[in-house]
């Protein structure tokens, strides 16, 4: 766990309190990984979006339909969110095959 210079945390004494410690680091690990999960697979669309390559677009954009919804039934982002993402993603790649 880091903590920066300039507050540093006080330890708990209690022990649902030092039990409440260890459950945040854990679920701050999973959650951090998640979102690395998902900006990634909006990185790998775009970047096929990018190329032109429609194949690859349509592909990458269904894998990436799923990694959304499952960070949004996590709640580690807003459905509205999710939605927004998949929406102009969805665009982006009809109109890479609309311009084919």
């Amino acid at each position: 766990m880091a903590t920066s210079a300039k507050a540093k945390k006080k330890t708990v004494r209690i022990a649902s309190g030092r039990k409440r410690v260890r459950q945040d680091i854990r679920i701050n690990a999973a959650n951090s990984a998640l979102r690395s999960r998902f900006r990634t697979a909006i990185k790998s669309v775009l970047k096929a979006v990018a190329t032109g390559d429609k194949a690859q677009a349509t592909t990458t954009f269904k894998s990436a339909q799923s990694v959304i919804d499952s960070i949004a039934d996590k709640g580690i982002f807003h459905k509205n969110k999710a939605a927004r993402y998949k929406s102009r993603l969805a665009a982006k790649v009809k109109a890479l095959s609309a311009a084919a």
